[in-house]
């Protein structure tokens, strides 16, 4: 006789591991917030202590018997353990400091952390709902943000567009970081809120296209445009769904067509071919500069050490808090300095962040080599085959792999971080529907 299957159940204890998780969320979404208003700059650490102890915790304390939950975990703990090897004989190769090996580390893995904490709760419906609210609710303070940023303060035309960030105040991308937060939950919110009327979840969609206007970060529709059409190659096999989604992105271009004939003009400069052209050279300028720096064929499977080129920690993160890392060793290379000086002496460095030669996949490339490069793909791997059941998450995956050619997006835990919970709410509900037929299938089959 085959054993029960049973059902994921509410926890009785103080704090509950959901909140645990929720609290670890907040910690990386609002510290900008806080900085604002006076909290000192260490508070915009503190998401990378609490995360990992908050994932340790979760995965020391977690009872689940769920065959196929344990199988994931452990997949992708090898991952992680793996990302945390290169970036350590990254750093033993090119002399790079102990706190570039935990930053670096931190910055990739921390939504593959987050993800792990929540893969691996049993969690019952009324878990499943609160993580939902809590998300819902941080998404609508960053949107609310943004609006009284644009409509009350009016920094888009007292200052720059580039000041509308939602909740991710000071923060050099935190336009885009902000909008594509916007718009990301409204996607979710749409497509995952059945039970909502319909005119509230348009309102949500159309309120992320306002901050994405509002704040000028037209590379967000460009990224959601580009994953919509390579979601449809994904789904060639059937021809219903291909229509379905061919018309969903012709709305979609019909919109931002639209759009950049009125509200968005700025759009319109990517309809200039040569600045297209111009604008893509800068972008892969880095390039001669990380390989001129190559000192060993092994630079080309670990490369310069963490921190040390055009990732968020060498670009941008290791200059604002020096002061703050260098008690601890923080070590630099040259690579960044030559490439902010090529950005600065550009005619096209400081209009779009398109052009950027400081961007995600350049910069695990330059940092951990094509090791690193692989490793980290590796773990999206993992996610895209065992976690992602519906269109919605790979959707999300897909924006993921796109926006890895903007800054540092892929490294931005405000963001990253809501995607891997979406993608960790999603599975868990599938995961639950899942374990719900199998325990009435048993029922059916044992009559005792």
């Amino acid at each position: 006789m085959s054993a029960p299957i049973s059902l994921p159940r509410q926890r009785t204890s103080t704090i509950s591991h959901t909140t645990l998780v929720i609290i670890a969320f907040a910690s990386a979404f609002f510290p900008r917030v806080l900085d604002e208003i006076g909290f000192p700059p260490i508070v915009n650490f503190l998401h990378f202590g609490i995360l990992p102890l908050t994932c340790g915790f979760i995965l020391s304390k977690t009872r689940t018997q769920d065959p196929k939950q344990i199988a994931i975990t452990q997949e992708m703990l090898l991952g992680v353990t793996l990302l945390l090897m290169i970036i350590a004989a990254s750093a033993f190769l090119n002399d790079a400091g102990a706190i570039n090996i935990i930053l670096d580390f931190l910055l990739l893995a921390e939504p593959f952390l987050l993800l792990l904490a929540i893969i691996s709760i049993p969690m019952p419906v009324a878990s499943q709902e609160k993580l939902h609210n809590w998300l819902s609710i941080f998404a609508l303070v960053n949107l609310l943000f943004a609006f009284f940023q644009t409509f009350v303060l009016r920094l888009d035309q007292k200052i720059h567009p580039d000041f509308i960030k939602g909740v991710f105040i000071g923060q050099f991308s935190g336009h885009v970081v902000g909008a594509s937060v916007s718009i990301t939950f409204a996607v979710y919110y749409f497509y995952a809120a059945k039970n909502s009327p319909l005119w509230l979840r348009l309102a949500v969609l159309i309120g992320a296209l306002i901050h994405i206007v509002k704040s000028d970060a037209k590379q967000v529709l460009a990224i959601c445009l580009a994953a919509l059409i390579i979601l449809i190659l994904f789904k060639a096999k059937s021809i219903a769904t291909v229509v379905q989604y061919l018309a969903i992105t012709s709305i979609f271009i019909g919109i931002i067509i639209w759009m950049a004939n009125t509200v968005f003009p700025s759009l319109n400069t990517w309809a200039n071919w040569d600045v297209q052209v111009e604008g893509m050279g800068l972008k892969l300028s880095a390039i001669p500069v990380i390989l001129s720096q190559f000192e060993s064929p092994l630079n080309w499977f670990l490369g310069l050490g963490p921190g040390h080129t055009v990732g968020r920690l060498g670009g941008w993160m290791i200059d604002k808090y020096y002061s703050l890392l260098s008690p601890f060793g923080v070590t630099l290379s040259p690579v960044s300095d030559r490439v902010w000086y090529i950005v600065e002496h550009h005619r096209l460095g400081d209009k779009s962040s398109w052009f950027s030669p400081l961007f995600g996949w350049l910069g695990i490339w330059g940092d951990l080599g094509f090791l690193g490069l692989a490793t980290y793909l590796y773990l999206w791997i993992v996610i895209w085959q065992k976690l992602c059941h519906n269109d919605l998450t790979r959707f999300l995956v897909i924006t993921i792999l796109c926006f890895g050619f903007i800054l540092s997006q892929i490294e931005e835990p405000g963001y990253m971080l809501s995607i891997a919970s979406i993608i960790g709410l999603s599975w868990q509900n599938y995961r639950y529907q899942e374990l719900q037929k199998l325990a009435i299938s048993h029922q059916i089959l044992s009559p005792d």
